[in-house]
């Protein structure tokens, strides 16, 4: 059986999320191999050292960003931690190469960017036979260094057009380029929606009106405090906010009196159900997010910021070169949107429902594939040692 290690961290979630998805599709698939989830923050700290000394790990402060919607300047901040990445390489190289050496996979997937020349210089130490493949799990690159490293002989899987085109244009041989329907979703996500008279229950139970739009409103799994403002401004709009671990904003907003019916909910699973009970949604432009919301069927609106990530720049022209729905800068300018939005309701949905994203099978194929090839080169390596001198 081989041993797939699949790496990820908690950085802004959709890494884990991708990780979990692919793992999950595999048990769903019966493939034969043994799928591992690989927590590259406990392997670079496997002690906890940074927690203990400042109280948190390091994925906090820049998921507690993302929750206040504080995204100015991690432009900036990013070549600050890709210049303290290149300086801590060789340390980084070694506790990599001493974890494959002892976990010995067949195959290593890293949904992370960043790390991944670090990644493989560890792993080809460690495991020289052992296949490497980068899942970009944003929409695009954003060049040098984040998601794409040119000169590994690696395999890079790209979701959108424009990500295969970045890695061509970076110099990575068209072979080692995979194109995949789109973001890898959960398998939950795949699923047929749900049936129209189970959607008129669901919606009269949450108070929810069952012939008019509703709009999903969700910011991640901690919510944000954007959406008390987004309540306020589109009074008039049945909505549905997801909080996720947020209790505070979800009592804020039960609490709140607008003249539409509106309902908040906290932390599930489920988004797929909650999806389906929606007709359009509205939230950051994160790729998982939007993505999500496409495969379910939902025209999006995102709220983009000047100071959006700068891997999720692409993201918005993405909904708007396909669409898929609307982009607006200001929570101020959200009345209007959906107004648009709403008087083009039926023909934002056909353009969403025409998009097919298989992407959590396709990769399941490219990893197939991979080790195939792996298995190959062996043999071909085998049979050449025992051809006579």
């Amino acid at each position: 059986m081989k041993t797939i290690d699949l790496v990820y961290f908690d950085a802004g979630g959709g890494h884990r999320a991708a990780a979990q998805a692919l793992q999950e599709a595999a048990a769903l698939q019966q493939r034969p191999w043994r799928v591992r989830l690989v927590n590259l923050t406990r392997v670079l700290d496997a002690q906890s050292s940074f927690r203990r000394l400042t109280g948190f790990e390091p994925e906090d402060y820049y998921n507690l960003r993302l929750r206040r919607g504080w995204t100015l300047g991690l432009g900036q901040e990013l070549k600050l931690l890709q210049m303290m990445i290149r300086l801590g390489h060789a340390p980084m190289v070694r506790l990599l190469q001493r974890h494959w050496q002892r976990s010995a996979p067949d195959l290593v997937v890293s949904l992370v960017p960043n790390f991944n020349r670090a990644l493989f210089e560890g792993l080809r130490q460690a495991a020289p036979q052992a296949g490497y493949i980068t899942v970009l799990t944003d929409l695009a690159d954003h060049p040098p260094h984040f998601w794409i490293e040119p000169r590994q002989a690696q395999t890079f899987v790209c979701g959108t057009g424009r990500a295969v085109q970045q890695a061509l244009q970076a110099g990575v041989p068209p072979q080692r380029v995979h194109a995949t329907s789109g973001m890898v979703l959960r398998p939950a996500f795949h699923a047929p929606p749900m049936a129209p008279a189970e959607r008129a229950a669901h919606r009269r139970q949450l108070g929810l009106p069952e012939d008019r739009p509703l709009g999903l409103v969700m910011f991640g799994g901690h919510g944000s405090v954007q959406m008390l403002a987004i309540a306020r401004r589109l009074d008039e709009v049945p909505l549905l906010f997801a909080c996720g671990h947020n209790v505070a904003l979800r009592a804020e907003l039960q609490a709140l009196r607008r003249p539409a019916p509106h309902a908040a909910l906290g932390f599930t699973q489920d988004i797929p159900q909650l999806m389906d009970l929606a007709d359009f949604f509205i939230g950051k432009p994160g790729p998982g997010s939007l993505s999500e919301a496409v495969q379910r069927g939902l025209p999006v609106i995102a709220l983009a910021p000047t100071g959006v990530m700068p891997q999720e720049r692409y993201n918005v022209q993405w909904v708007r070169d396909h669409g898929l729905g609307l982009a607006v800068r200001t929570v101020r300018a959200l009345r209007g949107a959906t107004a648009h939005l709403l008087g083009e309701l039926p023909a934002y949905q056909a353009q969403v429902r025409a998009r097919r994203n298989e992407a959590v099978w396709e990769v399941l194929e490219i990893i197939a594939q991979e080790l195939a090839a792996g298995e190959a080169a062996v043999a071909r390596t085998a049979q050449g040692s025992r051809q006579p001198g």
